[in-house]
């Protein structure tokens, strides 16, 4: 926006009507004068912020009778607000009001928007200071924001903020008051570092009525160490106050007494600070006295001035108002203009640091993704060697007196496994690339088969298991059965770990229906270890676990995280009542739509492995283990297996060989399993090929379907699953499967 220097040679047309007497006396002495204002207007606000009160009183009437004096209403109004933060500092509520009110009629005349929202925010923190009606107050610092707003004035605007939080703190409103922190927070950047501690303290004190205590603590921690804390002591004693305090509640007393030692110290210091100023405040008031006879006649000089300006001419008050207005005009396009460049440039460097910024934060995250997908590929191939082997010795009749033995191993991968999948879990989660799917499932069925997964550990526990479901909870649901799932394995998990000869209750209870929704509680209560008050709030953090000298249970940590995610993605959170020895409940609700009518759910295949005798499969694995494994499974139901190692023997052996089905590993030497089915898929489109893969499904999903497979197994699976996929797309021709998908 650059200034209309045309419009404005219009207006300064008119000059030429007055003498260049005038000229030069006249608007050189007021130009003088508006110079010399604001050196007193600086020095005034330096002497009010040291506490010279006696001093910045003296300045004050200066500056009001030499404003008075040339009828600046600008200078008037800055006069008459100075002047009234006096009368406030020496308790004259009500000479402050009538100061404050001839300030916001100058204030209008100078049509400043700045000055209106000063003026708004000072008539609020004098209501404030006098305890009038907070909506009152709160309306006043709501008009001076707007106003701000509209002036573009960030600095301003942060200072409405912060009179906005302390009027809000004053009457415990801490939600009302919880908006505004943001938003100065936001614009801390721009404000001198003396309002650092100010905003750590708000954010402390916030955090302390919600009794979030650790949090509370941090924003202490951060205005005690805050560069200008030690200038500030009523700042740095409030915030060693409200540390005191979080501490305290967190049973860390010693370091409390600490904090509160040195709170005590410096609110000694600060009373012997506040009784000087207010030594100086008595002395500014009794200097007052002797100063109101000099402001009534500067008031009378400027009605005087004021009935002969009226006598003039008026066309040359048309004129001057018009040369008034035009300069004006000029300077506030000027000072727009450069206010806006700076804005723009400040605006491109921010842009810039915030591209930088994200760029780093992509690849990071792109790197973390790759990783968590490497390392998942590398442990779960050998895993699927050692679940497969494991299973199949455990079906060998020869060895039933080492079933323990490998039970223990079994047990063992699977719990690898677990590990690995919780791992990649909180990847997902935390890379915002969980997928939400609804769908329509039998809650008990669902239940009844978590349960039936940690039958093993039941047993090894010596534990009971118990299954509780209000009558009036739907048979159907719809809604994502998947999240709740893996919510309550990790639950019903962590109470299986941490119970020994106990019972554990898996319940559903009906809060609320509402025409097709339900709300459902579920809890899941044991009579394990239990978990102490104390670290309540911290066993949902990542790699925490609870603690107990006479357990030897170690896990990673993962479980009662994901959960928490999981649940608040899907706008619910988890709750837990415990004591040491008392064992625990972990209780959730989720809301479920409820279908008017049951609806056939797929049942459970029974797999007749029959067909399979005879049949021809090619593997393509390099690994050897994985063949072994893959090989023996599939040798066991009768199927003759021929296995390649890598993605050129296989393109080879389809060509020259007759094969009814292909299971294709997607990471071989030579040529990939993608690369070796699009060149099979040029000569044969008939044979169905499964994708065998340890990467994670999610990412491989659409490259596996665009090569042309038509299936997809991740290892390690299970073996009834495996053969049911392969009977299925034996059975199935190829369009119909690529339908299905």
């Amino acid at each position: 926006m650059k200034p209309n220097f045309i419009l404005i040679s219009f207006f300064l047309i008119p000059f030429v009507l007055f003498s260049q007497r005038d000229m030069d006396n006249g608007f050189k002495s007021i130009k003088d004068q508006r110079a010399l204002l604001e050196v007193l207007l600086d020095s005034s606000s330096d002497n009010y912020k040291k506490g010279n009160y006696v001093e910045s009183l003296k300045i004050n009437i200066q500056i009001l009778e030499k404003a008075l004096q040339i009828g600046d209403a600008k200078y008037i109004y800055k006069g008459y607000r100075y002047l009234g933060y006096d009368y406030l500092i020496m308790n004259d509520t009500v000479l402050a009001e009538s100061n404050f009110r001839n300030a916001i009629k100058y204030a209008q005349l100078s049509g400043s928007l700045n000055s209106n929202a000063e003026i708004k925010m000072d008539l609020a923190n004098l209501y404030s200071y006098t305890n009038s009606n907070f909506d009152k107050r709160l309306n006043l610092h709501k008009e001076s924001i707007e106003l701000f707003k509209q002036a573009n004035d960030s600095i301003g605007l942060a200072k409405a903020y912060f009179n906005t939080i302390i009027n809000c703190f004053e009457e415990e409103e801490y939600s009302l008051a919880y908006p505004y922190i943001q938003k100065l927070t936001q614009l801390e950047s721009i404000l001198d570092k003396s309002y650092s501690a100010s905003i750590n303290n708000f954010w402390a004190s916030y955090y302390l009525h919600k009794k979030e205590y650790t949090k509370a603590n941090k924003f202490s921690l951060k205005a005690i160490n805050s560069e200008t804390s030690k200038q500030y002591l009523i700042d740095l004693a409030e915030a060693h106050r409200q540390y005191s305090i979080g501490l305290a509640a967190l049973n860390k007393n010693k370091k409390a007494y600490k904090h509160s030692l040195l709170y005590q110290e410096l609110f000694e210091e600060n009373i012997i600070e506040e009784e000087s100023l207010q030594s100086e405040a008595i002395a500014a008031k009794y200097q007052l006295q002797q100063y109101q006879e000099d402001i009534k006649k500067a008031e009378q000089n400027l009605k005087l001035q004021e009935q002969i300006a009226n006598n003039k001419n008026k066309l040359n008050n048309v004129l001057i108002f018009l040369c008034a207005l035009g300069f004006l005009l000029f300077v506030i396009l000027y000072l727009a203009y450069q206010k806006r460049k700076e804005l723009n440039k400040a605006l491109k460097v921010k842009n810039q640091e915030y591209l930088e910024a994200r760029e780093k934060s992509e690849h990071l995250s792109k790197v973390k993704s790759t990783f968590f997908s490497t390392v998942s590929h590398e442990l779960r191939t050998p895993l699927y060697g050692v679940i497969g082997l494991s299973t199949i010795l455990l079906e060998d009749e020869r060895l039933k007196d080492h079933k323990k033995d490998l039970s223990s191993l079994k047990f063992s991968a699977d719990y690898l496994l677990a590990l690995i999948n919780d791992v990649l879990q909180i990847n997902k989660i935390d890379s915002n690339s969980m997928q939400h799917k609804e769908n329509v499932f039998d809650l008990r069925e669902l239940i009844q088969g978590i349960l039936c997964s940690f039958e093993y550990m039941r047993l090894q526990n010596k534990n009971k298991i118990k299954m509780e479901i209000d009558t009036e909870v739907p048979v159907q649901l719809k809604g994502n059965s998947v999240r709740l799932s893996q919510v309550l394995m990790n639950l019903m998990g962590n109470a299986c770990k941490f119970t020994e000869n106990g019972s554990i209750i898996i319940r559903v209870k009906k809060e609320q229906k509402l025409q097709d929704k339900i709300s459902l509680r579920f809890e899941i209560e044991d009579t394990g270890i239990g978990i102490a008050k104390e670290k309540h709030a911290t066993i949902f953090d990542e790699f925490t676990q609870v603690e107990n000298l006479n357990y030897a249970y170690q896990g990673t940590g993962l479980g009662l995280p994901i959960v928490k995610k999981l649940l608040n993605l899907s706008g619910s959170e988890i709750e837990l009542k415990s004591d040491p020895g008392k064992g625990a409940t972990f209780s959730f609700e989720l809301e479920y739509e409820v279908l008017e009518k049951q609806i056939a759910l797929n049942e459970t295949k029974i797999v007749d492995s029959s067909f399979l005798k005879g049949k021809r499969i090619l593997i393509a694995e390099d690994n050897r283990i994985n063949q072994i494994v893959t090989k023996k499974i599939l040798e066991k139901k009768g199927i003759h297996c021929t296995i390649t190692e890598n993605g050129v023997e296989v393109t080879n052996e389809i060509k020259h060989n007759s094969y009814d089905l292909i299971l294709m590993d997607l990471n071989m030497p030579v040529r990939s399993g993608f690369e070796a089915t699009i060149a099979i898929r040029k000569f044969n489109k008939e044979i169905p090929i499964i994708a065998l893969t340890a990467v994670e499904i999610e990412e491989v999903r659409n490259e596996i379907y665009l090569a042309g497979m038509d299936d997809i197994i991740v290892k390690p699976y299970d073996s009834n699953k495996f053969i049911s996929t392969i009977i299925d797309n034996m059975t199935s021709s190829r369009s119909l499967q690529k339908e299905a998908i």
